[in-house]
């Protein structure tokens, strides 16, 4: 289980910044950000890698965390027009600097889920694993599979047929069939492959 032996060993420098992001690899809807400062001292039996928690469960967490007073998170989405744009792993390097930078605090140390990032504005070490490592990337990751889960439920309302409710976006058997029975929708990233043959 994910701890505070990161969080520890930079927490002299200042402020820790747990970063994790969910929605690399979808067809469609955002890549979303976290970006979390846990309080010295805080623990949590249950918080882990979003990846290996039950929808239920990071949904509960979520609700939970969102009323503690003590942490400090956001999230920041980067829509799928700009990953189109700059090309997904830039848009996920741009959206890790935006969710730093809107907590408003300079930090210490930000701990990044992977490797280093290229020109990234703040001191920073990569993690390779680290959802699974740093107790502040776990719970930024939490916040934002949960954030952008819940955006492509919204999505599957304003966009019906596609079943984003179901795979968030993923490339399944079934969106791949909505795709070439409807279409594109504003939300499906042109650059990815199989939407870059429908054209613009």
């Amino acid at each position: 289980m994910p701890d505070l032996e990161f969080e520890d060993r930079y927490g002299h420098l200042g402020p820790v910044v747990g970063v994790d992001e969910a929605g690399r690899g979808p067809l469609a809807g955002p890549v979303a950000v976290g970006a979390v400062i846990l309080p010295e001292g805080f623990s949590h039996p249950l918080i882990n890698d979003s990846k290996k928690l039950s929808e239920k469960r990071r949904e509960a967490l979520y609700d939970e965390l969102c009323e503690s007073e003590e942490i400090r998170w956001t999230v920041s989405l980067v829509e799928a027009a700009e990953v189109d744009e700059v090309n997904v792993l830039q848009a996920t390097y741009l959206g890790m600097a935006r969710s730093v930078q809107s907590l408003g605090v300079e930090p210490g140390m930000c701990l990044i889920d992977g490797l280093r990032v290229p020109n990234f504005p703040y001191p920073h070490e990569g993690i390779v694993k680290g959802d699974s490592k740093s107790l502040s990337i776990a719970t930024a990751s939490i916040f934002a599979k949960v954030t952008r889960d819940r955006l492509m439920r919204e999505a599957a309302i304003r966009y019906p047929g596609y079943g984003f409710e179901k795979h968030k976006g993923y490339g399944t058997k079934a969106h791949l069939e909505a795709l070439r029975a409807l279409g594109p929708c504003p939300l499906h990233r042109r650059s990815f492959q199989p939407i870059a043959q429908f054209g613009s």
